[in-house]
């Protein structure tokens, strides 16, 4: 797991949810889909909410809902 990968693991677990830009500002994550298949992989379950913006621009927010048994 990268460096990137331990401090979105520790966002999701502290503060629940994420998304691309938050990650971009907070720790400099250039590929949020990557970092977020890695988590995915080492047994976090994490669902993605595709949303839109003011202006009409759609995202993604990510939300942990716990480790995968």
């Amino acid at each position: 797991m990268l460096p990137q990968d331990q401090d979105i693991q520790v966002h999701l677990r502290t503060v629940g949810t994420i998304t691309a830009v938050e990650a971009s500002t907070l720790y400099k994550v250039r590929c949020m889909t990557s970092n977020i298949s890695r988590l995915r992989k080492s047994g976090m379950t994490i669902t993605t909410e595709f949303k839109k913006d003011l202006t009409g621009q759609r995202y993604a927010r990510y939300r942990y809902q716990g480790v995968a048994s």
